[in-house]
């Protein structure tokens, strides 16, 4: 960004590039955190990296193992691995592609959502504890700038599939409903 380019009502525009720097030097620590701590996690589960495939089904419902794939930025192989551990385990089952008889899509079954709930429970915890010494004010206004800033970086990646910024309602299975 150069101080031309700096949004309208901005009071500091040199102020303003430094706070963008500084932000731009703290997105590869945030990325070597969010690694480290993956790491972390298959160390304690050797299936653990399966289970994160569990997030886009139950947001999007079934899907196609070739789009998940490309849904988490993942070599075909490795999600292949990955669905077959999940299917052994009984988290996810193949069910015909309605579209194509040939194909099947992936569903979360009962036992998937509650791994999935789990995890999102864990992670919950974990976010709590790090966060407990915050006022409510701090984390909303993380939270609400986070959630902005995913949805601008989003937005400055059309190409990527599965980045959009439009929030994903949870899908309930039909077993479910």
């Amino acid at each position: 960004m150069t101080i031309s380019e700096t949004p309208a009502g901005s009071a500091d525009p040199v102020g303003r590039l430094a706070e963008v720097r500084t932000l731009s030097e703290q997105l590869p620590r945030l990325m070597r955190l969010v690694h480290a701590a993956k790491t972390q996690l298959a160390a304690e589960t050797r299936d653990r990296a399966a289970l994160v495939l569990l997030y886009p089904l139950v947001r999007l419902g079934p899907l196609r193992q070739g789009a998940l794939a490309e849904l988490v930025h993942a070599d075909p192989s490795t999600v292949s691995r990955h669905v077959t551990s999940l299917v052994e385990q009984g988290l996810v089952r193949r069910i015909a592609d309605e579209s194509d008889g040939r194909a099947s899509r992936l569903l979360v079954t009962e036992n998937g959502h509650a791994a999935f709930e789990a995890l999102r429970r864990e992670r919950e915890a974990q976010l709590e504890r790090v966060t407990a010494a915050w006022t409510d004010t701090d984390l909303s206004t993380l939270t609400e700038l986070f959630g902005r800033l995913l949805d601008d970086l989003s937005t400055a990646l059309p190409g990527v599939p599965g980045c959009s910024g439009t929030p994903i309602a949870p899908v309930v299975p039909e077993e479910n409903r």
